[in-house]
């Protein structure tokens, strides 16, 4: 959220949590407490969304940084976006790595366990959000970091249990019904299906939607109903 595609109004009534960029890949204090008042609003807990220094490329591009700019890139995008927040008398709940660094991380203890350290560092308290079974998750619970696995409605996984590169013409779920299948296999079986078919076990804490996804208003009301109707609570970790 808050990356200036336009639908976060749309979009906030249906969710419990949103990442909110932090001005590296998208936004700018403007759009960062505009997004926070809208979290407020709805009731939704509120994230940062630290990314690479990549506005060009939207974050989404791996970038080849060292552990103390890296420590440093996360500190920096979480202290202004806290900084807001105290400004509107507003409690950040969790962190969520965006992009590239949140792929790259997955695969890379040494960076997860780097992100991880930033942000216990910066407060004990917060979530961090990372892809389920991946050295994000694994890194900060051997700190101590209260963590969330994730999960995605909107795109294909890898035997691997990574996510499908987007630069692969089937990386992206556009189709409303296997959306909706994949999120209720993902939280009831705790497995989906890799590209090729393989079932890999996950855990699903949280789901994701791309705020900038074609079909991202459409996916969010239509998961939100559909979790209600088989009496799957939303609420934030």
């Amino acid at each position: 959220m808050g990356e200036g595609i336009g639908n976060d109004a749309l979009i906030m009534p249906f969710i419990s949590s949103a990442n909110i960029a932090c001005g590296f890949h998208a936004g700018d204090d403007d759009t960062i407490k505009q997004t926070i008042e809208l979290a407020l609003k709805h009731g939704v807990a509120i994230g940062a969304h630290p990314s690479f220094n990549d506005r060009g490329n939207f974050g989404r591009t791996p970038m080849d940084v060292s552990q103390n700019e890296l420590y440093d890139l996360i500190s920096i995008q979480l202290n202004r976006i806290i900084q807001i927040a105290e400004q509107l008398n507003a409690k950040i709940h969790h962190v969520k790595p965006h992009g590239a660094l949140y792929n790259m991380a997955a695969k890379d203890a040494a960076m997860s366990s780097t992100i991880a350290k930033a942000v216990k560092n910066i407060d004990y308290g917060l979530v961090l959000y990372g892809l389920s079974n991946s050295y994000l998750i694994n890194e900060a619970k051997a700190i101590g970091i209260t963590t969330a696995s994730e999960v995605f409605a909107d795109r294909t996984y890898t035997d691997d249990g990574t996510l499908t590169p987007r630069s692969q013409p089937n990386a992206l779920i556009e189709d409303e019904a296997m959306a909706i299948e994949q999120v209720l296999k993902m939280i009831t079986a705790k497995n989906v299906y890799s590209t090729s078919g393989k079932i890999i076990t996950i855990n699903a804490d949280t789901v994701c939607i791309h705020g900038d996804g074609v079909h991202a208003v459409s996916f969010a009301k239509k998961i939100n109903e559909t979790l209600k109707q088989n009496n799957i609570a939303i609420k934030p970790i």
